[in-house]
């Protein structure tokens, strides 16, 4: 009898975890991740389209980044690298981010970028600008 009762201690006590954690893993897997930089705005804008060329293009994070394992390029509509291959952090603001152009003639352009935050993870994205 008593090793009844405490197998019917040992399930109770499981279920009352089961149903106290649930909620609670279930809360974290549907949080937002955190620490991810994530592109906020663009230099020239995303899908945006500028009267001239601008000398650089420079991206805006969610999170200081850390230069070294981040990229930018720049391409062409035939696919071929315009920028000037030297990404760089922008002074004074680690959640900056740019690449110098060339003088660019009218037409679409792509942005490709890879983004590590300061922790560490990575995110990545693209988009094109048309200069006019």
């Amino acid at each position: 009898m008593t090793a009844n009762i405490s197998r019917r201690r040992a399930g109770f006590a499981a279920l009352a975890c089961s149903i106290l954690a649930g909620p609670v893993l279930a809360a974290l897997a549907s949080e937002p991740a955190l620490a991810h930089a994530h592109l906020q705005s663009a230099i020239p804008p995303v899908e945006g389209t500028v009267e001239a060329a601008p000398a650089a293009v420079t991206l805006t994070f969610s999170e200081a980044l850390e230069p070294r394992f981040s990229s930018i390029e720049v391409k062409d509509a035939a696919g071929k690298r315009v920028d000037d291959a030297k990404p760089h952090g922008e002074a004074g603001d680690a959640k900056r981010f740019s690449v110098g152009i060339g003088k660019l003639p009218p037409g679409l352009y792509t942005v490709d970028w890879h983004a590590t935050s300061v922790d560490t993870h990575r995110t990545e994205g693209s988009f094109h600008f048309t200069v006019k």
